[in-house]
């Protein structure tokens, strides 16, 4: 009596769910200490006894865990006790629970499964539809293989509602256990010839999942879906019989021929924007072949581009971007359009405008669209300026910058992006500017113009995402500087106070890129007494530079210029910053010291200056120039050395040195020290004999005196030691290598151009791609998961198929006999012809019927292809 009164209390005075909405609406203490509460009135209430009080919390507790992320697994079992109550609302709440709450793995699933099937099997369509819901949204493969007899049953309902439920499970139910196809895929079959347009809506949408899965399986369902293609009026069935045929006719060619008749047919007639679009997909994506029903698509597509509403614009523009790679012409001859789309208030319509328009650039548009899309950026907010910037960036660089002609002119252009105030594209420029300076000789006088007026741009320096445009620009003026007009002008700009804004690396960069200059300088005013003194005053006396120009009072106001600017870099608390200008500090004091002291430098000139000078010149004459990404890869292994994937092998090979060295440290250490005096023994007898080497250098001395200190560190080779007679060149540097490893490094190739050839540009191997250019993935094989599935489809099918061919070949029989009888009564003079024909038959019935049990591919009847 008391438990009774003590329910009907609480579900007298209990909340429901709309004042736990409107408790949050009106809460003062925080929602985190509201929900807290609300929990633990949940907690209270749903351990009662009335089903009505269990259902409500139940209620209140799916609201919180939707929409607040509350955590109801521990109601699962109650979830259950709901779901078992007579009342529709009870079970509708429990039902509801479930699938918000129940996994594979929840304990109790396996509870509900009686309760599932008395629901199944209720003359109530909607506990039916409550039921096949639940069944969609947490079945397993248990519970599809347990309800696959009831799934079957209500396939064939009489009631609409109930038959459109059970074909939407089917999906689920095939995909948890692909047996059910068997019992299943017949009846699904026979619902495409229903005329209710909610079973055929919901039966095409299954075939249409089923053929995303795997088109192959559905491929003989064509001559259904093609009568549907044709008699149905419907348009969200047709949307998804056209994607359906759009995946068939990929493997089917054969198919394109029919159905585009009835494609462009709907194209022509339907008002509906929807159905138009799906059709000009279909056919710009798998009928592409058929001229006249892409001209047909083309013309839809551009009143898609034509139209005010920014939706039908952007499919407009989809649909053009998936025609372009087989019909260009079609972006081509829309291309106002799609400047004009560059413009738009919507960012995905100018997105997809950009790339159309970036699809159709070639080396003799490429200066028009590329000014067309820089005065776009510069009125464009931030996102999509950068987002041309890049674009422009991509297309000129891909393929070793295949479209570009003229690379003063892209230099230039290079600099026009630097100065956008909304350009955040600095390491792309960055990159490009120094990339090109390394392939392409021709362009390096153009790249130190544009570098030095990027350096003297004070609007650069203050933003961040500019600072490696900068950084590029003073290595090219240090770099190149046998191209500079005015070197002085140069240093300036690298030294300027105005540089103390950017970062120490950059700063380094500019010191060394000053330091560059100082000695191209200097060796060119040694020169000018001394042709033969400097191999890189020669190689610059070719260029524009006017190198025997420089005198006494010029170089004494260079170096002033350079000490005035690095005196201050040089109390700076970076090390890198700080040691860079005390070098050259001290570069320039001895320099100087040495010049000071000679009334007439020409004339009386020492010879310790000239070989600094000298040596200094020679350090930075070395050309630079693009090493593959590939190059690592093609250097052999060397005899010896074992590459793994892992270490587990180490303890093999290396296995008396890992032994702990607390069981025998003396052991240990003399193992050790045994190792090395073998690996000095061994050097010395290669040395021994090999022959006398030549004066080494110092760099070679004390890198044999680190490989006698620490030989077992080194990997022995084939290559002599640097102790024997080879010289450090036996290692060439990483050009020299590429160039040894690919027969023509360079492949020079030019084009035509109205004002000029089109310089070199270096390509070295199939490794020398752009960092800048979007490289297509090959994204790794996966295991299809839905594989099952599709075996059992194919083998429903084959069944039919193998039916429908059963029942062909007892006609034809019958009609063989039918003759056989004729012929019986025809003259017995004939007798041994109409015998032979008789065993010719049954052997081409035998022959036919053996191909039929062999072959094991499903094909389309002959009257639709």
């Amino acid at each position: 009596m008391s438990s009774s009164s003590n329910s009907l209390m609480d579900n007298l005075f209990q909340r429901s769910l709309e004042d736990l909405v409107k408790g949050f609406r009106l809460q003062l203490l925080g929602e985190s200490s509201f929900i807290s509460k609300a929990l633990e009135e949940i907690r209270r209430e749903i351990k009662a006894t009335d089903l009505s009080t269990k259902s409500t919390a139940l209620h209140k507790l799916s609201y919180l865990a939707a929409l607040h992320g509350v955590d109801m697994s521990w109601a699962a079992f109650h979830a259950v006790e709901v779901v078992s109550s007579s009342r529709f609302q009870h079970k509708r709440i429990g039902y509801q629970a479930i699938t918000q709450s129940f996994h594979d793995q929840t304990s109790v699933l396996l509870l509900i499964t009686n309760q599932v099937r008395k629901d199944l099997n209720s003359a109530n369509e909607y506990e039916v539809s409550l039921a096949l819901e639940c069944l969609a949204r947490i079945g397993t493969h248990d519970l599809a293989s347990d309800f696959t007899p009831e799934v079957f049953t209500l396939l064939g309902s009489s009631k609409a509602f109930v038959r459109k439920k059970a074909i939407g499970v089917v999906l689920r139910v095939f995909e948890k256990y692909p047996d059910a196809v068997k019992v299943c895929f017949k009846r699904l079959v026979e619902n495409l010839e229903s005329s209710d347009p909610q079973i055929l809506s919901a039966v095409v949408g299954v075939f249409c999942e089923l053929a995303a899965k795997d088109p192959q399986s559905c491929l003989p369902l064509a001559p259904e879906l093609y009568k549907v293609l044709v008699d149905s009026r419907n348009n969200w069935v047709l949307i998804k019989v056209l994607k359906i045929f759009a995946k068939l006719a990929s493997i089917e060619p054969r198919l394109g021929k029919k159905v585009v008749e009835p494609i462009c047919e709907h194209m022509r007639r339907s008002v509906a924007k929807s159905l138009v679009f799906e059709c000009v997909r279909t056919v710009v994506s798998s009928l592409s072949d058929h001229e006249a029903a892409v001209k047909l698509a083309v013309a839809k597509i551009r009143e898609f581009l034509v139209e005010d509403d920014p939706n039908l614009k952007y499919l407009g523009l989809n649909a053009l971007s998936i025609v372009a790679p087989k019909h260009l012409w079609a972006v081509l001859e829309n291309k106002e359009a799609i400047v004009k789309a560059l413009s738009d208030e919507d960012p995905n319509v100018k997105l997809e405008a950009l790339h159309l328009l970036m699809a159709m650039v070639n080396e003799d548009n490429v200066s028009e669209i590329s000014k067309i899309l820089m005065n776009y950026a510069l009125k464009s907010d931030p996102f999509f300026c950068n987002e041309i910037i890049f674009s422009v960036l991509s297309v000129c660089s891909r393929n070793i910058y295949e479209i570009i002609v003229d690379f003063d002119w892209y230099l230039c252009l290079l600099g026009e992006m630097a100065r956008i105030p909304h350009c955040q594209r600095g390491e792309e420029i960055e990159h490009q500017l120094i990339d090109i300076g390394l392939r392409v000789r021709d362009a390096r006088p153009q790249l130190v113009r544009v570098s030095w007026a990027l350096l003297i741009d004070p609007a650069l320096l203050g933003n961040l995402f500019l600072h490696p445009i900068l950084s590029a620009a003073a290595w090219a003026s240090g770099e190149y500087v046998e191209f500079s007009k005015n070197p002085y002008e140069t240093v300036e700009a690298l030294l300027q106070p105005r540089t103390g804004l950017l970062p120490p690396f950059i700063k380094a960069i500019y010191i060394h890129s000053a330091f560059k200059v100082l000695v191209f300088c200097l060796g060119s005013y040694f020169s000018a007494s001394d042709p033969t003194s400097s191999s890189l005053a020669q190689e610059s006396s070719s260029g524009s530079s006017p190198v025997n120009t420089f005198t006494y009072e010029s170089i004494m106001k260079l170096m002033n210029v350079i000490k005035l600017g690095l005196e201050p870099l040089s109390e700076t608390h970076d090390v890198e910053v700080q040691e860079r200008a005390k070098n050259v500090l001290g570069f320039i004091g001895s320099i100087k010291q040495e010049l000071s002291e000679k009334v007439n430098p020409q004339d009386n000139e020492t010879e310790s200056y000239r070989v600094t000078t000298a040596f200094m010149e020679d350090v930075f004459s070395e050309e630079l120039g693009p090493v593959s990404a590939t190059a690592q890869e093609k250097v052999c292994i060397p005899d010896g050395l074992v590459l793994t994937e892992n270490l587990g092998d180490l303890e093999d090979i290396c296995g008396q040195f890992l032994k702990p060295m607390e069981l025998d440290l003396v052991s240990y250490t003399d193992k050790i020290s045994f190792s090395v005096s073998k690996l000095r023994i061994r050097d010395q007898q290669e040395a021994s004999s090999s022959s006398s080497p030549p004066p080494e250098p110092a760099a070679a001395s004390l890198l044999a005196e680190h490989r006698k200190r620490h030989g077992m560190y080194y990997l022995t080779s084939q290559k002599s030691d640097p102790e024997s007679n080879s010289t450090p060149s036996d290692y060439p540097p990483a050009n020299d290598l590429a160039s040894k490893i690919s027969m023509d490094p360079f492949n020079p190739k030019r084009k035509p151009n109205q004002s000029k050839p089109r310089p070199v540009v270096v390509k070295l191997d199939e490794g020398d791609e752009s960092r800048i250019t979007s490289q297509a993935k090959t994204k790794p094989k996966t295991v299809n998961d839905d594989e099952t599935l599709s075996q059992a489809i194919q083998s429903a099918l084959l069944v039919k198929s193998k039916g429908k061919e059963k029942d062909k070949c007892e006609r034809n029989s019958n009609i063989v006999l039918e003759e056989e009888r004729l012929r019986t009564e025809n003259q017995q003079n004939i007798e041994k012809k109409k015998k032979k024909k008789k065993n010719g038959e049954r052997s081409s019935i035998k022959h036919r019927s053996r191909q039929r049990s062999s072959s094991e591919q499903i094909e389309i009847p002959d009257f639709l292809l």
